[in-house]
Formats: C-alpha cells, structure tokens, sequence
C-alpha cells in the first residue's frame, strides 16, 4: 500500500508488484497506510481517516476530525488493535474508531493545549501509539506519554510530561521513548516510573525507539544505528548505514532491525 502528496491510494502485490487498486482521499497523505485484517486505513492531511476494502479498494467508511489552527506537517499511520482502529491527532486526543462504522468507541486525552501562543499550544500526536495486551500508550510533541487500559474502558493508567515527535516501542516490562532533544528513556510500563535514560546522543535527531532480544536500537541523522541495553542503556553496537539520516521508523521483521535511510539504502541487522 502507498499513499501519495496527491491523495492517491494504491495497492500493488506483494508477488509480483501488479497494480491491484486505486483509491483517492481528500488530501495528500503523509503517514503510510495502515493494512489489517478487516481493510486499509488511511490517515490524510486534512485529519480525516479512511477505510477501504482490501479486495477493491471499496470505501467502507470516513471519520472526520477538526483540525486546530496551527499543526505540526507530519502525521501518524492508524494502527490495528482488537476491535479498533487506533488514531492521535493533532490537540493530544488518541481515538479508538469501531473497525464497522467508523464511529469514534473511545477517547483518550495525552496531552492538553497550554500556553498563550498557538505555537505553544501544540500538542500533537505524530507518532504511532504501541498495544500490548489491553494496554495502549501514545505520546504528544510538548505534551505527555500516557498509556490507557482498554480493559476498564480506557481508563488513565498514568500519564508523565515528555515532548516526542519520534515514537514509542514497548515490550513485557518497559515503554522505551526518545524525547525531543534525542535523549532514550526507559519507562516502567505499569507505573510510568523512569528506570533510565541514555543522554549521549542529544542533538543527534535521533529515530523512535525498536526493541527486540534484549537491545534497543535508535538511529540518527548519520545513518548510525545504536544499540542500547535494554537494561540499563548502555551502549552494546553500533551500526554505520550510507551515512544519510534515518527518518523512517526502524521496523521489527523476525530477529532484525529493518533500517531504511533517506539515501535510498534498506539495511536488515540482526540482533545477537
């Protein structure tokens, strides 16, 4: 599935890469498209989320959203959880949509728009929120990270004053986040208590975080991916890509860490 500045939707095979469907949205996207079990959800410019068939392309639904006076020009791709579509949008609101309908099921508040300016006033969900279990978490640019019990229908679990535009990774114990500045922190995923935090990459732009067999990796605007200890944040490896920035979210596929650059080059690292 591709998304275009032109609004288009297209599908391709995965076999043979043939030309499937074409679908159109209201404005460019910006996020990849999300694919799932019971279609393609697709996020536009103009904060409204699609969802399409996946056999045709067949529009099943849209949920429309007011869009602030001042927004951050990046967007989050939706993401599948049980019975939901999963969405943050611009003013710290994560919403649960009903994969029939589209209605909006549920409404989570990361963070709330202070400040006197609309500059301050930004607080923006621009990374994909993490599911694990009945547990959700999402974090806002000068906002909070903040993580919901889908079970007690959504309730607060608890929520912690962080400012990232990069993303979340989670796993059995920790909620790992890079902050604004490119600092990695460590989070219990029950408490929102901080284990620990790896400064040394500050003013690097440095990616979200990915975990997986023990290590947490993050890239930066060299093309160096750095491995972390999951247990304390040191640094275990480094990996040197083409030497351009990383802007992709590091992928999970198996036991490796997919890293695509902003050259052109797709590097898969194992984890040892």
């Amino acid at each position: 599935m591709v998304g275009t500045a032109k609004g288009e939707v297209l599908a391709f095979s995965a076999e043979d890469g043939s030309a499937k469907w074409q679908a159109r949205v209201s404005s460019e996207v910006l996020a990849a498209p999300a694919i799932g079990a019971d279609g393609v959800a697709v996020r536009s410019g103009d904060n409204r989320v699609f969802l399409f068939d996946l056999a045709d392309g067949g529009r099943k639904w849209v949920y429309q959203r007011a869009t602030p006076a001042l927004s951050l020009r990046n967007t989050a791709p939706p993401i599948f959880g049980d019975r939901y579509v999963f969405v943050g949008f611009p003013g710290g609101k994560l919403v649960a949509l009903g994969l029939q309908n589209g209605a909006p099921v549920w409404e989570g508040t990361v963070a709330l728009p202070k400040g006197a300016t609309e500059l301050d006033r930004v607080a923006d969900i621009v990374s994909v929120p993490v599911i694990d279990g009945t547990q959700v978490c999402a974090v806002a640019f000068q906002g909070r990270v903040a993580c919901f019990d889908l079970g007690q229908g959504g309730a607060t679990i608890w929520a912690r004053d962080f400012s990232s535009a990069s993303g979340l990774a989670i796993d059995g114990r920790y909620l790992f986040l890079t902050d604004e500045k490119g600092a990695v922190h460590a989070l219990d995923r029950l408490s929102g208590s901080s284990l620990w935090k790896q400064d040394k990459l500050l003013n690097r732009r440095v990616s979200g975080p990915a975990v997986r067999r023990g290590l947490v990796a993050v890239a930066d605007a060299e093309g160096i991916v750095h491995f972390l200890s999951r247990e304390d944040g040191s640094f275990a490896a480094r990996h040197k890509t083409d030497g351009t920035p990383v802007r992709a979210p590091i992928q999970i596929i198996g036991t490796n860490f997919l890293v695509q650059t902003a050259g052109g080059s797709v590097s898969a690292i194992e984890a040892q």
